[in-house]
């Protein structure tokens, strides 16, 4: 697979973890988040895989999400960086705020799978 082409199926993916309805297909966790995942939130904290599922399964499904200059870099072969900004498209408690996200995302097997995310909040004046 192309890089090009590993960047439209990552940056799908991202999308799949912010926009899905996770009560209702909890399975999908395991396909998108690697068994070791862990992030760097916002707030500067580490959080465990559980903290991110937990954050997934109690998340505002109704607001959608913009990818904005999305971009990989291949780490090695079967790792990748994913970095763009998450702007939130109809959340009024997030007006004029977006962030800046960084993702590592590793193949396993036939699937890549998310072992790191961070996101950092940008606050525009």
């Amino acid at each position: 697979m192309e890089l090009q082409a590993i960047a439209e199926h990552i940056k799908q993916r991202e999308l799949e973890l912010l926009q899905t309805d996770w009560k209702a297909n909890p399975a999908l966790v395991d396909d998108l988040l690697s068994a070791d995942f862990e992030e760097i939130n916002s707030n500067g904290q580490v959080s465990t895989r559980s903290d991110v599922i937990n954050w997934l399964l109690n998340k505002d499904n109704a607001i959608q999400w913009l990818l904005i200059d999305f971009r990989i870099k291949a780490l090695t072969d079967g790792l990748v960086m994913a970095v763009y900004f998450a702007k939130k498209l109809n959340d009024p408690n997030s007006a004029n705020k977006d962030s800046i996200r960084t993702s590592i995302w590793q193949r396993q097997g036939n699937n890549w799978k998310m072992v790191f995310h961070q996101a950092t909040q940008r606050i525009e004046t």
